[in-house]
Formats: C-alpha cells, sequence, structure tokens
C-alpha cells in the first residue's frame, strides 16, 4: 500500500502511520513517501506553493508505481490523505492497471478534476461527519466517479479525525477495503503466509 501524504504532512504522519502499521500487522507491504523534496517542503511550509499543485503530486505517486513495478508484481494499492487524496487519484487514473484500489482519508478528491471519471479502480472516500465541508467535496466528487466508489462517514470525526477510536475505523474501513478489492489470486497466496 502506498500512502500519499497531503498538505503539511508527511511520512512522520502519526496517523498516517497508525494505519500503516495496522495494513501491515494484517500481512500488507506499506510504503509512506514523501511527495515533496525537503527543499521545496522548506518553500511550502512558508508559501504553501507545493501542497495545492495536484498534478506534480500525481506525477511523484506515478513514478512511484513504476519503480514498485520493477521490483514487485504484488497489486498495489493507494491510501492518500488531505491533498494526496487527489495525487492518489490521478496517479490511479494514469496506471489503472496496477491500481487495484484507492482509499482516502479525510481527502480532497475533488481535486483531481477531469481525472475522476476516468479512475477505474474502486475508491472509499473516508470523512469525519464534523468535517462539513470537507464532507461535500467528497460528495461532489463521488458524484463524478464512474467505478466501484462508497463514502464512509465517521460519527464524531472531524478532520484529523483525532476523537477516540476514529482512526481505528479508519484503519478498519481501508483494511476492508483493500481485502474485499484484491485480485482473489493474491488474497488466497497471502493466506498461505
Amino acid at each position: 500500500m502506498v500512502f500519499a501524504h497531503g498538505s503539511g504532512s508527511s511520512r512522520y504522519s502519526p496517523r498516517n502511520r497508525q494505519v500503516a502499521t495496522a495494513l501491515h500487522a494484517a500481512g500488507f507491504g506499506t510504503l509512506l513517501l514523501d511527495l515533496l523534496t525537503p527543499g521545496e517542503e522548506e518553500v511550502d511550509m512558508r508559501t504553501g506553493e507545493h501542497r495545492f499543485d495536484v498534478g506534480m503530486l500525481g506525477e511523484r505517486v506515478v513514478g512511484t508505481i513504476d519503480w514498485l513495478r520493477q521490483v514487485d508484481d504484488s497489486p498495489i494499492g493507494l491510501f492518500g490523505a488531505s491533498t494526496g487524496a487527489a495525487a492518489a487519484l490521478i496517479a490511479a487514473s494514469a496506471r489503472p492497471q496496477d491500481v487495484f484500489a484507492v482509499v482516502s482519508r479525510g481527502g480532497r478528491p475533488d481535486l483531481a478534476g477531469d481525472d475522476l471519471p476516468s479512475v477505474q479502480a474502486p475508491t472509499l472516500l473516508i470523512v469525519g461527519s464534523r468535517d462539513a465541508a470537507v464532507l461535500e467535496m467528497n460528495r461532489g466528487a463521488l458524484a463524478q466517479m464512474h467505478a466501484g466508489t462508497a463514502l464512509e462517514v465517521i460519527p464524531g470525526a472531524t478532520h484529523l479525525f483525532e476523537e477516540p477510536g476514529a482512526l481505528e475505523a479508519v484503519a478498519q474501513l481501508a483494511l476492508d477495503w483493500f481485502e474485499r478489492n484484491l485480485p482473489q489470486e493474491w488474497v488466497r497466496a497471502r493466506e498461505g503466509w
């Protein structure tokens, strides 16, 4: 599972690390990567100029998928948070043969724009019920997507899912979604580990 972090976040995000740990415990390989170089991140912290450049961020996720294909042929799932969700969806649109499922946590899938209708991977959008603006953006993005999609709303959760049990619910939903959408031959092989 490739984790695409969003604005102002990194591979050290405690929220994404918690979800990655749950997926890893269930037998999934996880790769948490920064979509900005250290120099770009430094500039972005002052100006915010890179965090919404979802085209560039999407290209970097595509580059990661291409690199993974050189070293492994396992199915790839993408987990995006905030603007990383748009980057994940752009990459899923660009590499439909490689991405089997996408999960967005508190994401901005709407920023994927014209790429949304061409996403073929089943996509789960997870939003907190108290994150009203992002919830509406997710509903709008969902309406533009044609692949198997779903929206899960975590009751009482805000944008960062800091409430007790919220991230655990996100991790379980992500795990269930990825397991349900894996190619069945890979599920059988994974069960034999």
